[in-house]
């Protein structure tokens, strides 16, 4: 039978939450500072409304989301230290509540912020993040990828796609062609001056001729436009810096598989992002175990001791995920590997923690 909580995990989990969102609070006032400082000139550009709407409403949770397993253990070492100062751990542990029990109410919390984390990285965040981008390439920089040349890809299975040049701004391609073989034999070829791109796989091709080879037969057509289905989207060859950002993870993980069965190699980007999100909701427990494993005694040096070595723990966590995502980026590693590494270490130093501060 389950053990109901009670007030004294109640009166922790209170003391958790309510620190989280008040480091959350402090830490996002003083971003917006420098934020606004950096890109001042931008925002006197920009109108007001889009200032507001459109960049801060969407920059404020991913910033906040990106840093959370930060806030997450400064919120346990802030407010744990404090109960540790006023000995009233002591008094816990001294009724004859095992440590183990104390951590029960930590895992509680870490398990709310876990699942709030998770559901705002994979299904909140990202379409925020497209207004978010926008607002930036338009005012700050522009970072979008507008054209292309030379793209080939694989658009199903036995198909190929060839644009000389494409130009994401008018959604127009030039020199195209579209190759079908079976069997590694052409079987016909599709050539147009110029092909358009409409919307959910439409395209209309432009000054065409489609040439179909039957054995020693060659079966032409030409026109002028027509209207067909490509399973390809400028987004699957155009791509820019934190477009994985702008994906849920059920479409980063249909992009990917999509991507994979096309043969191109430049999503290792998108790879990482899909692993981060899962791997930063695991954070949340094993940051947690730690804070409370380093701060729940008393300590000479009080609350700053803790706070301070407990900022280097969190900072050298995020700064050692930052290291390992570019081993993915130059293939060393796959990128689940790469983003689960320092999970996988700091889980072993959270264990020798958690059993050294339970003795």
């Amino acid at each position: 039978m389950r053990k109901p909580i009670k007030i004294l995990d109640w009166f922790i989990i209170r003391k958790f939450l309510g620190t989280y969102v008040f480091a959350i609070i402090l830490i996002l006032a003083i971003t917006v500072m420098f934020d606004v400082n950096e890109k001042l000139d931008a925002f006197m550009k920009a109108p007001f409304k889009a200032t507001i709407f459109d960049y801060f409403v969407n920059f404020l949770p991913y910033f906040a989301n990106q840093f959370s397993p930060l806030f997450t253990f400064i919120a346990v070492i802030f407010f744990t230290s404090k109960l540790a100062g006023n000995s009233e751990i002591i008094a816990m542990l001294s009724t004859g509540m095992s440590f183990r029990r104390l951590t029960r109410p930590y895992l509680i919390s870490a398990t709310v912020i876990a699942i709030a984390t998770f559901v705002l990285s994979a299904y909140v965040i990202p379409p925020a993040n497209v207004k978010r981008i926008d607002f930036t390439n338009t005012y700050v920089k522009n970072k979008r990828v507008d054209y292309g040349t030379n793209i080939m890809m694989q658009t199903a299975p036995g198909e190929i796609a060839f644009f000389q040049r494409y130009d994401n701004i008018t959604k127009t391609g030039y020199k195209f062609s579209l190759e079908r073989f079976e069997d590694k034999k052409l079987v016909s070829r599709l050539t147009a001056q110029s092909i358009k791109y409409d919307t959910a796989y439409n395209w209309r091709v432009i000054d065409y001729v489609i040439r179909d080879f039957a054995g020693n037969r060659e079966l032409i057509k030409k026109g002028s436009s027509l209207d067909t289905i490509i399973p390809i989207q400028p987004r699957d060859f155009l791509i820019a810096k934190n477009d994985q950002e702008t994906l849920t993870s059920p479409e980063l993980k249909e992009y990917i598989n999509r991507q994979k069965e096309r043969g191109v190699a430049n999503i290792k980007s998108f790879e990482i992002e899909l692993e981060r999100r899962y791997a930063m909701t695991a954070a949340a427990f094993i940051l947690t175990i730690i804070g409370l494993s380093l701060s729940s005694r008393k300590v000479r040096g009080g609350m700053g001791v803790n706070l301070g070595i407990g900022l280097v723990l969190a900072f050298s966590y995020l700064l050692f995920m930052t290291v390992t995502s570019s081993f993915a980026v130059s293939g060393l590693t796959s990128p689940r590997v790469a983003m689960w590494i320092p999970n996988i270490i700091y889980t072993i130093i959270a264990i020798i923690l958690y059993r050294k501060a339970s003795q």
